[in-house]
């Protein structure tokens, strides 16, 4: 049985807040590391993002959903703590 995370291991994204609940690998395994705007049909969406992209998408996503900036640099600093990021894949 896969691990279940709080939070996306890719961006950070709390799972309950994931629209699609977490993504299955290809062969239909539950994925729960990575939320469905990170990781589809066994795959990175966005496999060569660097961490800095990473982190400036986040901050612009929650820019978009009007959460202030202090909050958006407080919990993009957790990014680089994440699996992907930590083992540089997952």
């Amino acid at each position: 049985m896969a691990n279940i995370y709080k939070n996306c291991q890719s961006c950070g994204m709390p799972m309950n807040k994931d629209p699609g609940g977490g993504e299955p690998e290809a062969d239909g395994t539950n994925r729960t590391k990575c939320c469905s705007h990170c990781y589809r049909h066994g795959n990175f969406t966005q496999p060569d993002i660097t961490l800095d992209e990473m982190k400036l998408l986040v901050k612009k996503k929650m820019a978009e959903i009007k959460i202030p900036g202090f909050l958006a640099w407080s919990f993009t600093r957790s990014i680089p703590k994440l699996e992907r990021w930590r083992h540089h894949n997952i």
